[in-house]
This record gives structure tokens, sequence and C-alpha cells, in this order.
């Protein structure tokens, strides 16, 4: 891709290859998560390199999403694409309302607990099998799960999130 990627919002991952014919599972972190079949191509960031992929057909196995990318034509194409972050431009999503936010939208944001602790700032998210966790960065670091529990209220105007969880504990 020649834009800027931070106008991108990650909607997903791209997985292990499906098939020998350039297929790729593809992990998604949209509600629902078929959401991310349906943009017409997806930017894919390797390595600081982008680029962008029209998508030709798409599928799903054992639960899973699977897509068919054109000019990915074999297994070892497909398989050179694992790990790749899955974007599109900001643009082509839909306006989101004031309780609605895109992950990208919390990095940087201050963190502070219900009871007006500053635990310091988004740095990233990380998905584990269970759920995503909010990576804080201050004096210490803070993994929160990043879930309507422990996610509070945010404020985006502010740059503030407010969780419900201890200081105490760290990552």
């Amino acid at each position: 891709m020649s834009g800027d990627s931070s106008s991108l919002i990650e909607l997903g991952a791209v997985g292990a290859p499906f098939g020998v014919r350039g297929w790729v599972k593809l992990r998604s972190f949209t509600d629902p998560p078929e959401r991310l079949l349906q943009h017409r191509s997806l930017q894919l960031g390797l390595g600081g390199s982008w680029t962008t992929y029209r998508i030709e057909a798409t599928g799903r196995s054992g639960g899973q999403l699977t897509a068919k990318l054109k000019g990915i034509n074999d297994r070892d194409q497909a398989q050179a694409l694992r790990g790749a972050q899955v974007c599109v431009p900001r643009s082509e999503l839909p306006q989101r309302d004031d309780k609605d936010f895109y992950r990208a939208d919390l990095i940087g944001c201050e963190v502070v607990t219900l009871a007006g602790v500053s635990l310091g700032l988004v740095n990233h998210f990380v998905e584990t099998p269970a759920q995503v966790l909010m990576v804080v960065r201050g004096e210490k670091e803070y993994w929160v799960p990043a879930v309507p529990q422990h996610l509070r209220r945010v404020d985006l105007q502010a740059r503030r999130v407010v969780v419900d969880w201890d200081e105490a504990a760290g990552a």
C-alpha cells in the first residue's frame, strides 16, 4: 500500500493456508466475524509493508473464515501471508456512535480506574483464545481484558478509558 497506514483500521489477521490453490484462513476481529468479508479488498500488512488484495471468493471451513485473494494462487504464496494484519481504510467503515469504537481509537488514551487512579496509556491489544487484552503502559504494565465487565466508560473526546481494574494487579 502506498497510503498512510495510520488511516487503516485492523479488522483481523491472516492465518494458515487453506488448501493448495492460494486460499487463506482469516481470523476476524469484527462482530459478527463475517463482517470482515463484506469488503471487496483488504490491506495486508507484514513487516511494515502494505499490499492491497482484492477478495475473489470467500467461504468457511470448520467455523473459520476463508478467502481467495487475487494474485495468491498456491499454498506457498498463501503461507507467505500468514500472520499479516488485515486492515481496511477508516473511510470504508461505518460511522460509529458515542458508545461504539474501534480498537485503534483507544491507542494512546489514558486509562483510569473507577477510583480515579491513572494506570497509563493504551499501548496495544493482544488477541488470546479467551479474549482480547488491552495492554496499558504507565509506571507498571497492565493487561486488562477488553470486555464490558472491565471497560466501563470510553470517552474518545477526552481520550480517556475508565476501567474496573485493581491497580495492584500488574501484567
